[in-house]
């Protein structure tokens, strides 16, 4: 993890990275200082739809205070997480570069699938800007990061990008990226599972594998993201020393959880209920 910095002429909001901490999460291996350009975004095919479990319409809309109170909290994915003071300026320059278009049999069109998902995923803009309220919230523990972001978005927007997501793992299931430098990294996508909520979800397992001071290094990234109406949420998780399939799963279902309280004006309770 390293500072914000600034990324094509402009500073990119958010990121799975804090380089400023000595010995946390990729310490060792976020700040090598690669760049790379933002891509065009595009929205193939379809995102996995929940087939038993509809989210409730919404009775209110999304505020600035509901969107706070629909974040998670440290007691929501257990263990022993705590609640970072600055999660957006985390950064994550492993993320940063360009990927190989001659790897792809298709050329340019999976390659710029690819280079924006890197980009996002070094912003955290998985789902774009959200077009209304929005709250974000950081944890860690130890050398793991854990950032959660929940916003309102324009439905025709939110509904591409979700479809997007869904098409990653055939698309852009392994490429290489090449830093400033012209160190190469090779990068996985894979699907993932999530628990059955919301109206449509989609889960992406990501490992980046390149080389920090001569030594090897694998950033382990779970990603997910649930749309509820035309409120989402997305969670990623992960660091160098992997990341815990367990801890993404509460925070996916806990946040569906605390959304849909207050989708229905309610306040979320201050500790995490049962789910069934």
């Amino acid at each position: 993890m390293r500072p914000r910095s600034v990324r094509g002429g402009r500073t990119a909001p958010r990121l799975l990275a804090a380089c400023a901490v000595a010995g946390t999460l990729l310490a060792t291996a976020a700040c090598s200082g690669d760049q790379g350009a933002p891509a065009a975004r595009e929205t193939p095919a379809p995102a996995r739809q929940a087939e038993n479990s509809p989210s409730p319409s919404p009775s209110a809309k999304l505020t600035e205070k509901s969107a706070r109170e629909a974040l998670i909290t440290e007691a929501d994915i257990e263990e022993q997480w705590s609640k970072a003071k600055d999660p957006q300026s985390w950064r994550d320059s492993l993320l940063l570069g360009q990927v190989d278009v001659a790897e792809f049999l298709t050329g340019k069109s999976d390659a710029k699938e690819c280079q924006r998902l890197v980009d996002a995923l070094y912003d955290d803009t998985l789902l774009g800007e959200p077009s209304g309220p929005s709250a974000l919230a950081g944890f860690q523990q130890g050398e793991q990061r854990l950032l959660y972001q929940v916003g309102a978005y324009d439905s025709t927007d939110l509904e591409k990008s979700m479809k997007w997501l869904g098409t990653l793992p055939e698309s852009c299931d392994t490429f290489t990226l090449t830093g400033e430098g012209g160190g190469k990294r090779s990068v996985e996508v894979v699907e993932s599972s999530l628990p059955k909520v919301g109206e449509a979800r989609q889960g992406l397992s990501v490992r980046v594998k390149g080389d920090s001071d001569g030594q090897p290094v694998t950033l382990s990234l779970d990603v997910a993201a649930v749309r509820m109406g035309t409120d989402a949420f997305t969670v990623m998780n992960g660091g160098v020393d992997g990341a815990d399939p367990s801890t993404t799963k509460n925070a996916v279902q806990q946040g569906a959880h605390r959304l849909q309280e207050v989708q229905a004006g309610r306040t979320p309770a201050p500790t995490p209920s049962t789910i069934e």
